[in-house]
């Protein structure tokens, strides 16, 4: 079946898109979700405003987040946590607390989700954080831990 899809669906396409999709697909998930609408000509020429649409805004949100990393990249984040003698924190830094620490010291609120640790921060030290606001905008983030 010929779809376009209403909105962003992960591993299958973004707003706008025209594509074949089986049918049960189409009918059992994406229709009833309102995730896509059934493709015809006229729909097919709305889909074409949808992408300039979803161009312009994936522009603009490219620019903001540029904005962002060229303010937070040559900064230094603080963030003081209780540890013991060794260094050992005594709990751990998490993304949450990155978060925090950014919009006190550089006023900027980022998502927590959008701050990418594998682990939380388990030491005393400098640490880079990798942060993705983007999907062409990833930079990492320079915490330092220190001892409270």
């Amino acid at each position: 079946m010929r779809i376009v899809l209403r909105a962003d669906v992960e591993n299958l396409g973004k707003k706008g898109d025209i594509l074949d999709v089986a049918d049960g697909f189409a009918r059992n998930y994406l229709l009833p979700r309102g995730h896509a609408i059934k493709a015809t000509p006229g729909v097919e020429a709305q889909a074409g405003a949808m992408r300039r649409s979803r161009d312009l805004k994936d522009a603009r949100d490219r620019e903001s987040s540029e904005a962002v990393a060229r303010r937070l990249v040559p900064l230094v984040i603080k963030v003081p946590a209780k540890a013991g003698k060794e260094g050992k924190l005594f709990g751990s830094v998490t993304a949450a607390d990155v978060v925090a620490a950014v919009a006190d010291q550089a006023g900027i609120s980022l998502d927590r989700r959008k701050v990418h640790l594998d682990d939380p921060i388990r030491s005393i030290g400098t640490h880079e954080v990798p942060v993705r606001l983007h999907n062409d905008v990833q930079f990492r983030v320079t915490v330092d831990v220190v001892k409270a």
